[in-house]
């Protein structure tokens, strides 16, 4: 006995000292880095506004052109289309003209196409318009959540990330109001301003943005180190922060960690060359898996029917049975609303519960509330007269589905993009994630009013439920926890997925909480 009291006095010891250490400090968030990703995120309200402002224009335009259902699911869908040339290009355009004056580009061709909307006297008119404009929507897509994770601080990347899906459900509000408001004017003239007003923000946001810094990865790139190294210490949390993500962008680029001076040379490979080869056509375990992660997670957001809901929604509503112009346009206003309130939400807790957990809540969360919608509308196509529990079950669970779809699959897509691909990859691998985002979802914009056709709404929404299922098995399967994990340690375990290091236990269970050598080569200092 008395050989065991020594232990138990240096545990207690032990145990008074480590309460008797100071709790470490969150640091505050960064306000000038805060600042840099709300101007760059801001590009993405121009989405947003055309999506929310079709819903309601459409029913106008529709009137006064005399077009088809066909070609009614076509003008709605096909700027997504459209968007793949702008966001193809976006990435070699960041490259060369930096990622800041190419969201000015965005904006001014967006401006350009908003004019051509709003002055269209035809169908083909209007599609020259929604040509230009999704353009402009291809580039501002990719080249913010680039911006936005190259500028924020690791304590607050998850949290600035959102940003753009943010601001994509603003312009999606506004365009759910801009509608309500001009439906009291004359027809003709109503549905031209809803359209032609979008050109007003994309010229705010362009003298906006003149005021935020150049990326320092991108300065890095051209070799002005000194610039960048203003640029980080303004957007960093700490100078030893600043000094540290200067070495990993220097060492990317490669640039020798010894070089400081203000100008150097840079080789032509960190411009850019070669990355196409590496990423499709000779890449390894770890850069295959990283482009599967990214452009599958942007091909399961559009897959979940998200913009059928966000831009039908007046058709959906009047199927339930709210007869008037005015109810469904009030009732998409309440859709934009709850989209917007859920996203804010997610956004302040995206870094404190985690990615994965939010991800899987939203997905299952959409599968109750899409098999609640089908059923809702299946009794409604059924049934001769007004059912009331049905009309209010449908309103019900369409803003439960776009709620879900706010917490998780709609800002944690963006942030995954954002911080999976490294700086060379980086601004490449964004393009062809966003081009596999705008194709789902102009598959699935361009097609619903057939698919309605066929098998009813309630059958549509009741189909994909399967659909969604696989959604959540994929992304249990696919995607790692990044809690306690740097970027380059994390990047590292993608790799073993592919070649049958990671089981699906060792992806989905939550390590505990020690330092040690991990079994990606790097120091664990948290929870997996």
């Amino acid at each position: 006995m008395a050989e065991k009291r020594p232990e138990n006095n240096g545990a207690a010891t032990a145990t008074a000292i480590e309460s008797q250490l100071p709790t470490p400090i969150k640091p505050k968030r960064n306000k000038y880095a805060l600042a840099c990703a709300f101007l760059a995120s801001m590009t993405s309200i121009l989405l947003g506004y055309d999506i929310g402002v079709m819903s309601g224009a459409i029913i106008y335009i529709k009137r006064e052109i005399k077009m088809t259902d066909v070609q009614k699911e076509v003008i709605m869908g096909i700027l997504n289309v459209y968007s793949l040339l702008g966001s193809a290009a976006a990435g070699r355009t960041s490259d060369w003209l930096g990622r800041r004056y190419t969201i000015v580009f965005a904006g001014a061709i967006f401006f350009v196409g908003a004019l051509l909307m709003g002055f269209a006297t035809n169908y083909a008119f209007l599609m020259v318009g929604r040509f230009v404009a999704g353009i402009g929507v291809g580039y501002a897509l990719m080249i913010a959540p680039v911006y936005t994770a190259e500028v924020a601080p690791a304590s607050a990347r998850g949290f600035l990330s959102s940003f753009p899906e943010v601001f994509i459900n603003f312009g999606i509000l506004l365009g759910y109001v801009s509608n309500y408001g001009f439906s009291k004017l004359p027809a003709d003239i109503g549905w031209r301003l809803m359209l032609g007003i979008g050109a007003i923000p994309a010229v705010f946001i362009a003298i906006g943005v003149l005021a935020m810094p150049e990326s320092p990865r991108w300065l890095v790139m051209q070799g002005r180190l000194g610039d960048a190294k203003r640029v980080l210490d303004k957007t960093s949390d700490s100078p030893a922060e600043s000094k540290q993500r200067l070495v990993e962008i220097k060492e990317a680029a490669g640039i020798p960690e010894h070089c400081t001076d203000d100008i150097v040379a840079v080789s032509k490979k960190s411009h850019g060359s070669g990355v196409w080869r590496e990423l499709l056509l000779h890449p390894t375990p770890a850069v295959r898996h990283i482009l599967i992660c990214g452009a599958g997670i942007h091909f399961f957001q559009q897959a979940s029917g998200i913009d059928s809901v966000v831009l039908y929604g007046p058709d959906i509503f009047k199927k339930a049975g709210l007869e008037s112009d005015t109810d469904q346009l009030l009732a998409t206003m309440a859709v934009g609303f709850t989209k917007t309130i859920f996203i804010l939400v997610a956004t302040f807790y995206l870094d404190k519960v985690g990615r994965r957990p939010l991800l899987l809540s939203s997905v299952a969360g959409m599968i109750v509330s899409s098999m609640a919608l089908g059923a809702g509308l299946t009794v409604i196509d059924h049934s001769e007269r007004r059912v009331g529990w049905a009309l209010a079950l449908s309103i019900t669970t369409v803003l439960s589905y776009v709620a879900f779809f706010s917490i998780g699959m709609g800002p944690i897509t963006w942030v995954y993009t954002s911080e999976i691909f490294p700086l060379r990859l980086r601004a490449q691998g964004a393009s062809i994630a966003v081009a596999v985002n705008r194709v789902t979802s102009g598959v699935i914009s361009m097609t619903f009013i057939s698919l309605r056709d066929a098998i009813t709404y309630g059958g549509a929404f009741s189909s994909t439920v399967g659909l969604r299922s696989w959604h959540f098995w994929y992304f249990t399967l696919c995607t790692l926890r990044r809690r306690g994990r740097r970027s380059r340690r994390w990047r590292a375990c993608l790799g073993r997925f592919l070649n049958g290091g990671l089981r699906l236990r060792s992806l989905t269970r939550r390590r505990p909480k020690t330092r040690g050598i991990s079994k990606c080569g790097g120091i664990k200092s948290g929870g997996v």
